[in-house]
């Protein structure tokens, strides 16, 4: 469990976090979202005690980070994914992290496996594309068998193949019952992946919800029925909460009202349905529009 107790940092004028407070719970996988500038990145450094709050506090498991014995073991990051230094080998990073902990080269080998990269363990880190230092963060994040991940951008530069292997990962240490924490731009990958989802904007805490819900807080579902009788089955469907809308002769939109219920009022009363399709808005669409007036690098509109 990771715990933001109010906590506020600042640099000279700026506050990059403004009382935060919040619980990232085990047994799930907590998506992170903000726009560029919003503190994700400052507050996620600050679980590690790479920056200090200015006020508040950041509890793992119920210490601050330096509190921890052994660290690796508490709390596996992935803060950047080019941090090897590049003259070393991959097997030799692991090496140099896992005996600060009395890990041994059986556990070095074990992670490099598991992460796909046993075959170039033997190999410096600065010829390593973005894909391959990506995979090689998260060996060492996994290094320690934490009960606690902290991974920021994990997918940035992977192959499909590499995105899909870290959504399942993902997905089995949450399963796992340990806490998982990830932020990512990829709105469609966050939302294949997180039931959970944390947002942020100009540091302070904008949605702390399931996805699902996030996404319905913004605009509900949309159900859309293409049928030879769409006055009738718009007669049918009327009642409170309910919005209707027949925007084409053989079209209904509904709003307030689930696609299972369209149907069987449809089904009941003999209406035949050509097609039945209920439309969600995305985490996308829900991200922007909880964060619009919380953008700090608007570029404004693309002119042609």
């Amino acid at each position: 469990m990771i715990e933001f107790e109010d906590v506020s940092k600042r640099y000279g004028e700026r506050w990059a976090v403004q009382d935060l407070t919040l619980t990232v719970r085990p047994g799930r996988v907590t998506g992170f979202l903000g726009p560029n500038g919003s503190g994700k990145s400052t507050s996620m450094r600050m679980v590690v005690g790479l920056d200090a709050p200015t006020s508040g506090r950041v509890l793992v498991r119920g210490r601050r980070y330096a509190e921890h014995a052994a660290p690796l073991t508490e709390v596996g990051a992935l803060l950047e994914a080019r941090g090897a230094h590049p003259g070393r080998t991959a097997r030799a990073h692991l090496l140099a992290l896992a005996v600060t902990h009395g890990l041994g080269r059986r556990r070095v080998d074990e992670v490099l496996a598991e992460v796909g990269l046993t075959e170039v363990g033997g190999r410096r880190t600065g010829a390593f594309s973005l894909g391959m230092s990506q995979r090689l963060g998260i060996a060492a994040a996994l290094l320690g068998d934490p009960a606690v991940l902290l991974l920021d951008e994990p997918v940035n530069g992977l192959d499909p193949d590499g995105v899909v292997w870290v959504r399942g990962l993902l997905r089995r240490l949450a399963a796992e019952g340990r806490t998982v924490f990830v932020s990512s731009h990829l709105m469609g990958e966050l939302a294949a992946t997180a039931e959970h989802v944390v947002v942020i904007g100009r540091g302070r805490l904008v949605a702390d919800t399931s996805v699902a819900q996030l996404v319905d807080s913004v605009a509900p579902a949309t159900v859309r029925v293409r049928t030879a009788d769409p006055d009738r089955l718009r007669d049918l469907l009327a009642r409170p909460g309910a919005t209707l809308r027949t925007p084409a002769p053989d079209e209904l939109v509904v709003e307030g009202l689930p696609a299972a219920e369209v149907g069987e009022v449809a089904r009941r009363h003999g209406i035949g349905l050509r097609e039945l399709v209920e439309e969600r808005p995305s985490l996308e669409d829900a991200f922007l529009a909880l964060t619009r007036d919380a953008v700090e690098f608007d570029a404004g509109p693309v002119t042609r």
